[in-house]
């Protein structure tokens, strides 16, 4: 896969911890220039102060994506910082775990604001400075989402979850209608479990392993990869597609 990113101003959105960590790092090293939005200002510190360096370019937006105002503010300033939006990352979203019948009002809310409402706000923003600005080759902007493989396959333990990433399966899919006619690419991956800090902790990873035909949950490259091509100069005609990354998961 080609992933040339090189000189393009990507705005990842949770890009300070965990996947989103990840997806910062490897487009910093492939010569993207970045924005960070993340909520959490101390690890939005630690991400910055550790790709700094004089041949990155990364700078940091911290906010909360979930009211759709403070959404369209964050977008703006990472695209003064920036001077264009080439891309979009959705990296911010929570996994909680909660067997079906026991799931309150409260964890909807939670999940829905962040997975759901925040994702859309922030493409929203996007897409209104994407359509103005030139064309870059054939495309405008590219925006890629992150969804769940839980999106396909039935997971009772977190059916709440699996429900707001089919709904940004489904907001991926009208963004890219949409807004095919301004030359945006919008597309979404579809991960399975993936070993990060966090999931570690949590300790669900071994339980994910055990139903995957490859034996092993991903590595964060194994993810970061994919994003960097959707983003980059090798998609140029892809959108409104769904990429599950799962190791078979999907299909066990």
């Amino acid at each position: 896969m080609s992933m040339d990113v090189a000189g393009k101003a990507i705005v990842v959105v949770g890009g300070a911890s965990g996947l989103g960590l990840a997806t910062t790092g490897l487009l910093a090293q492939a010569g993207a220039k970045l924005a960070v939005i993340d909520v959490n200002p101390s690890s939005l510190e630690n991400c910055i102060a550790a790709l700094a360096s004089p041949a990155k370019i990364v700078h940091g937006v911290c906010g909360d994506i979930v009211p759709k105002a403070a959404a369209a503010e964050l977008v703006k300033e990472a695209a003064r910082k920036l001077g264009r939006i080439d891309g979009l990352v959705n990296c911010a979203g929570v996994y909680p775990r909660r067997p079906i019948l026991d799931i309150t009002d409260e964890d909807w809310d939670f999940d829905w604001k962040i997975n759901v409402r925040g994702t859309y706000n922030t493409m929203a923003a996007a897409v209104e400075f994407m359509r103005g600005q030139p064309l870059a080759g054939k495309v405008r902007g590219r925006i890629v989402n992150v969804s769940s493989v839980d999106a396909f396959k039935a997971h009772p333990q977190n059916a709440h979850y699996a429900a707001t990433k089919a709904a940004v399966v489904s907001l991926t899919r009208s963004f890219a209608l949409e807004f095919a006619p301004d030359q945006i690419l919008v597309n979404a991956i579809a991960p399975a479990g993936i070993a990060t800090e966090k999931a570690k902790g949590a300790g669900f990873l071994p339980e994910l392993a055990s139903h995957t035909p490859l034996g092993r949950n991903a590595e964060l490259d194994d993810i970061t990869s994919w994003i960097a091509f959707m983003l980059g100069e090798g998609n140029n005609y892809m959108t409104g597609e769904t990429v599950i990354v799962s190791g078979g998961y999907v299909f066990a």
